[in-house]
């Protein structure tokens, strides 16, 4: 069964990224001590941004969430083998993940910081099970990271 596409909320998910793809572009700069230039990380976003209004777009026609499209295309972009995973990783890797992260975490606080009626409903029990979540979520990929690394011989 297809969802029907709305062309308002196309343009407005559109709209957000490309403001996030902005912010991001800045962060880059910032975090990387000016030293990567808004034109060596420009074609990295592009394709960003390509990959995520395709995931959206199939999300919004199909009954497979955007994020899982997102993902699939990500990969295949990017996986070794594939046509385009030279230029993809070239471009995609001048840009650092915390630049990505930072304005996607600041919207998502802003849209709680919204609905706080409703976040206040889910009592405390709720906060200690995200705050539990949270830094669980965290210290298991500091340990993942860690053995990676140390697996690698990096540190």
């Amino acid at each position: 069964m297809k969802k029907e596409m709305s062309l308002d909320k196309f343009l407005e998910g559109l709209l957000v990224m490309l403001i996030t793809a902005a912010i991001a572009l800045v962060g880059n700069w910032i975090t990387s001590g000016f030293a990567i230039q808004f034109s060596k990380a420009i074609p990295g976003m592009l394709i960003l941004l390509v990959i995520a209004v395709a995931g959206m777009f199939l999300g919004d026609i199909t009954p497979i969430p955007g994020v899982i499209w997102i993902t699939i295309i990500g990969i295949l972009a990017a996986v070794q083998g594939s046509p385009t995973a030279t230029v993809v990783n070239e471009y995609v890797g001048q840009i650092g993940l915390l630049p990505l992260a930072t304005p996607v975490l600041a919207f998502a606080g802003v849209n709680i910081g919204k609905d706080w009626v409703e976040f206040k409903k889910i009592g405390w029990r709720g906060v200690v099970v995200t705050l539990c979540v949270m830094v669980g979520t965290f210290v298991g990929s500091a340990l993942i990271a860690w053995g990676l690394l140390e697996g690698m011989g990096i540190i």
